[in-house]
C-alpha cells in the first residue's frame, strides 16, 4: 500500500499552472491505484501560517467573556444610534419619521441585533434587563457589572456620535416627560415589565418557540413605544436614556429612567417565574402541547 503525502495550506489559494500539473497527475495515480484495489494512504502536512493570517487572529479576542462584552458594546451603540437617530431626525424632518416611525425602529433594532449576537451575549442591550436576569439566576452577578459597563459604553458613544453628526435636535434623543415625573416613573414601570415578562417566557422557558423571541422582544418594545412614547418616551432601559442624556447635558427627571425600568424589569421576571410550570409538570405536558412552541 503506497502513502501519498499531500501538503495542506490554511487556507485555500488559487492554483498557478505548476500546482494544476501536480494535482492532476496524483489524483490520477489515486484514481488507479482504487481500480487495483489499493487505497491510498493520505497524509496531512499542516504550513505554518501566513504573516496576514498570523495577524489577523492576533486581533481576535482570546477568551468568550470579552467577545460578550463587544457584542453587547456594538448591539447597544446600534440601539442607541437608530432608535434616538430617529427621533432626531423626526424633528430635523419636521415630524416625516412619525412617532410611529420611531416606535418601529426601536422595535426592528431589537429584533435585528436579537437575531445578531443573541448566539454570543445574549443580545440583553439594556442593565435593567442584566439586573433581572441575575436577580433570578439565569446570569452570573460578576459579569453584570461588566456587561452594564459594556452597554453604558455603546450608548454614550451613539449618543455622542449623534451629537456630532444631528446636534441640535430634540436634545440628542434624551427621554424626557411630558407630564409629571411621578406619571412617567410609573409608565415606566408598567412598560418595562411587560417587555421583561415577554423576555422571560421566550429567552428562559424552554417550552417557548425559541426562533420567534426576537420578533416578540420587538414587538413588545415597539407596542411599549406606541402607547407610552407620547409621555414618558418608553425608555424600558437606563442605558438609553442615560448615553443621550450625558451628551446633550440635560439631566432633568434622569432618575425616573434609570430607577423606574429596573424596578420593572425585576418585577416582571418574578411574575413570570410564578407562572412557570415546574420541570416534572413540563415533563409531563411537553408531548401534549404544539409542536410549534417546541425548540
Amino acid at each position: 500500500m503506497e502513502e501519498i503525502n499531500i501538503r495542506m495550506p490554511p487556507a485555500p489559494a488559487p492554483l498557478f499552472s505548476e500546482d494544476r500539473t501536480s494535482t492532476a497527475a496524483c489524483s490520477k495515480r489515486s484514481l488507479d491505484m482504487e481500480h487495483n484495489g489499493q487505497a491510498p494512504i493520505v497524509h496531512a502536512q499542516d504550513v505554518n501560517p501566513s504573516r496576514f493570517s498570523t495577524f489577523t487572529s492576533s486581533l481576535r479576542p482570546r477568551t468568550s467573556l470579552v467577545r460578550k462584552l463587544i457584542a453587547e458594546v456594538i448591539s447597544t451603540f446600534i440601539l442607541v444610534f437608530m432608535g434616538c437617530g430617529a427621533a432626531m431626525v423626526n424633528v430635523i424632518s419636521n415630524g416625516k419619521v412619525t412617532p410611529v416611525g420611531i416606535s418601529l425602529s426601536f422595535g426592528l433594532v431589537v429584533t435585528i441585533m436579537i437575531y445578531a449576537v443573541g448566539h454570543v451575549s445574549g443580545a440583553h442591550m439594556n442593565p435593567a434587563v442584566t439586573l433581572a436576569f441575575a436577580v433570578a439566576k439565569h446570569f452570573s452577578w460578576s459579569q453584570v457589572p461588566l456587561y452594564i459597563a459594556a452597554q453604558c459604553s455603546g450608548a454614550f458613544t451613539a449618543s455622542f456620535l449623534l451629537r456630532w453628526i444631528l446636534h441640535p435636535a430634540a436634545s440628542e434623543g434624551a427621554t424626557l416627560p411630558a407630564g409629571s415625573d411621578f406619571q412617567s416613573f410609573l409608565i415606566e414601570i408598567v412598560i418595562t415589565f411587560i417587555l421583561m415578562f415577554v423576555i422571560a417566557a421566550v429567552a428562559t422557558d424552554t417550552r417557548a418557540c425559541g426562533e420567534l423571541a426576537g420578533i416578540a422582544i420587538g414587538s413588545a418594545v415597539a407596542l411599549n413605544a406606541l402607547m407610552a412614547g407620547p409621555i414618558s418616551g418608553a425608555s424600558m432601559n437606563p442605558a438609553r436614556s442615560l448615553g443621550p442624556a450625558i451628551a446633550s447635558g440635560n439631566y432633568s427627571s434622569i432618575w425616573v429612567y434609570l430607577v423606574g425600568p429596573i424596578i420593572g424589569s425585576v418585577m416582571g421576571m418574578l411574575a413570570y417565574n410564578c407562572i412557570r410550570l415546574p420541570d416534572k409538570q413540563m415533563q409531563c405536558t411537553c408531548d401534549k402541547a404544539p409542536k410549534s412552541f417546541h425548540r
